[in-house]
């Protein structure tokens, strides 16, 4: 089973994201249960959303309070909460940023760090950043759990206009391509 678990800001899609890696997920016939977070969300201040994947039926019905895998679709995110909270060691870091993986300060338990430079994609897709199914083309590279193919179709089935398919799908795809994914050789997982 892995726990995941999606930071982004009000009014970026963290949960929309949730929601759609949920619906892809299930296209592969994982079991999956999509946990968001509702609270003083406003436009601008940090939002979590969670997911639990698992190849077996789910029963654990609990909030997530240590994700192996963290997701977050605003490089701004971790200046205002403590992302790397609860993680184990051995975690999959998957993070919208410009910046290398070298250059980044990152806690000793991470085995897995995917870097994507979503804003910039974002603002030649979008002309604004939001970042959220560029993350999901990322998370598909750096964890291999879900199929770019799978992430189309829940795109499809979530109701987007025709443009903004074209433009979801081209932003998925890109995440995807445009993503480094490196393994740090750390603490494993026991």
């Amino acid at each position: 089973m892995h726990e995941v678990r999606l930071h982004g800001r009000g009014g970026q899609g963290a949960v929309l994201a949730s929601a759609i890696l949920a619906a892809a997920l299930v296209e592969e016939g994982r079991h999956v249960m999509a946990i968001p977070a509702f609270g003083f969300e406003r436009r601008g201040a940090p939002v979590v959303a969670f997911l639990r994947l698992s190849d077996r039926e789910i029963r654990r019905v609990t909030n997530i309070y240590a994700p192996d895998i963290v997701v977050v679709i605003d490089p701004t995110v971790v200046r205002a909460v403590d992302v790397f909270a609860g993680m184990p060691a051995g975690g999959t870091l998957v993070l919208a940023t410009s910046k290398a993986v070298a250059d980044l300060e990152l806690p000793n338990h991470l085995n897995r760090v995917a870097v994507c430079d979503a804003i910039r994609i974002a603002m030649d897709i979008f002309k604004r950043q939001i970042t959220n199914t560029i993350m999901l083309g990322a998370f598909a590279k750096a964890t291999g759990l879900v199929s770019v193919e799978s992430l189309e179709k829940a795109l499809e089935q979530a109701h987007f206009r025709d443009a903004g398919l074209k433009q979801n799908i081209e932003a998925v795809r890109r995440g995807f391509a445009e993503t480094t994914v490196v393994t740090l050789g750390k603490e494993a997982a026991a």
